[in-house]
């Protein structure tokens, strides 16, 4: 079903400021440039998601999926220690990323800065899993890349009030 041009409108400005966010999170917690890419090629067995719910005036999920690769590099990126495996300090950081990108996009929003709260993040990893979701009001997925690695970003929004 096609969207109203209000909610495209919404749509436009939530990934706009996605973008914004992924950015500065990246350019100032790892030295590293980031930006938006058309598609995220699944390149490794071994995924990580990391996801962080919405309640107040927007219910919904922001979730981070990438290779164990990729999240390897980003906490060697956040923390300067390189890991070996996806570790807890591996989970961690990418918890953390997420939970900074979720703050950084909601703060760019007054109404979402001021009466949108965040959760802890919940990580899960392995070989063969699926993130399921009811079907959201509305889906933004952005692919990212920094160096050469790339990852993907999901806002879920169930409902804004």
């Amino acid at each position: 079903m096609p969207h109203s041009p209000r909610v495209m409108d919404q749509v436009d400005l939530f990934a706009r400021s996605l973008d914004n966010a992924v950015e500065e999170v990246f350019r100032l917690m790892m030295g590293v440039r980031c930006v938006p890419v058309d598609e995220c090629p699944a390149e490794e067995r071994e995924m990580i998601s990391a996801v962080i719910g919405l309640a107040g005036a927007l219910s919904g999920i922001c979730v981070l999926c990438s290779g164990g690769t990729v999240a390897m590099r980003m906490a060697e990126g956040m923390t300067g220690t390189l890991a070996a495996s996806l570790n807890d300090m591996v989970k961690d950081a990418i918890g953390e990323v997420c939970n900074m990108v979720a703050g950084a996009w909601k703060s760019k929003m007054p109404l979402l800065a001021s009466q949108c709260m965040l959760s802890t993040p919940t990580v899960v990893t392995g070989t063969n899993y699926q993130l399921h979701y009811q079907r959201p009001d509305l889906c933004i997925e952005r692919s990212y890349r920094f160096e050469k690695l790339s990852f993907l970003f999901i806002l879920l929004c169930e409902s804004m009030q």
